[in-house]
């Protein structure tokens, strides 16, 4: 069955539990969403930050803080969550190479849902490529983050451009993008650019707001 591939926006935020603490995961993807991010991913990292109720009601809260609106959301890593919300502004999960492989999680999520797959260096993007089942490819970290407990090795930007002329699928640029150098990611070839730490620091509602409103100027602006 050939799917078809989602659009990503210019930004793709990350709300990241443990970035937006002391802020709930679901008040924080209702403030990204409100400064009008369209794709939102939920990512509650180290595993057992929030127990499996606990991220299971913030997502279906943050499904209730969006709906009606534009914005759209994907899960980080947990196939069998995002399999349990069908009729929600779900629309993806995202996994990382030590995560399911994505066959193994295609067969929870069904069809609806696009999948995504984090990528480090060539032949993964090749990999990735060439498997039905992946519909967007996260490249990265382009710059140094802080998003991770132990973070990849740096690809740079000009890896984002040899990954362009790799794959034709949505390409998604991740790790230390900002207001500064956005717009070196999306020129490179870049689809969309995965922000978490950029957007997520403040601990507020309004500065999270704030911050991804910034991004999505500096983004529109490119």
């Amino acid at each position: 069955m050939i799917r078809e591939r989602p659009a990503p926006p210019r930004i793709y935020a990350i709300a990241d539990a443990q970035a937006l603490a002391p802020l709930p995961l679901s008040e924080g993807v209702a403030a990204i969403a409100e400064a009008g991010v369209r794709w939102i991913q939920l990512r509650a990292k180290p595993a057992g930050l929030l127990s499996d109720l606990d991220l299971y009601r913030e997502i279906e809260a943050a499904c209730r803080r969006v709906e009606g609106g534009p914005a759209r959301l994907w899960i980080d890593d947990r196939a069998d969550l995002a399999a349990l919300f069908p009729r929600s502004p779900i629309v993806g999960l995202h996994l990382g190479q030590t995560d399911l492989p994505p066959e193994a999680a295609r067969r929870t999520i069904g069809d609806r849902l696009a999948l995504g797959l984090s990528t480090h260096d060539g032949a993964q993007v090749a990999a990735a490529d060439q498997d039905e089942e992946v519909d967007l490819i996260a490249v990265g970290p382009i710059f140094p983050t802080t998003g991770k407990e132990r973070p990849d090795r740096v690809v740079g930007l000009d890896f984002v451009t040899t990954a362009r002329g790799v794959t034709s699928k949505p390409l998604v640029a991740i790790g230390g993008i900002t207001t500064e150098n956005v717009s070196h990611v999306l020129a490179a070839g870049a689809d969309s650019a995965a922000v978490l730490g950029a957007i997520c620091r403040g601990g507020d509602a309004r500065r999270v707001g704030r911050n991804a409103a910034a991004l999505l100027a500096a983004a529109e602006a490119a």
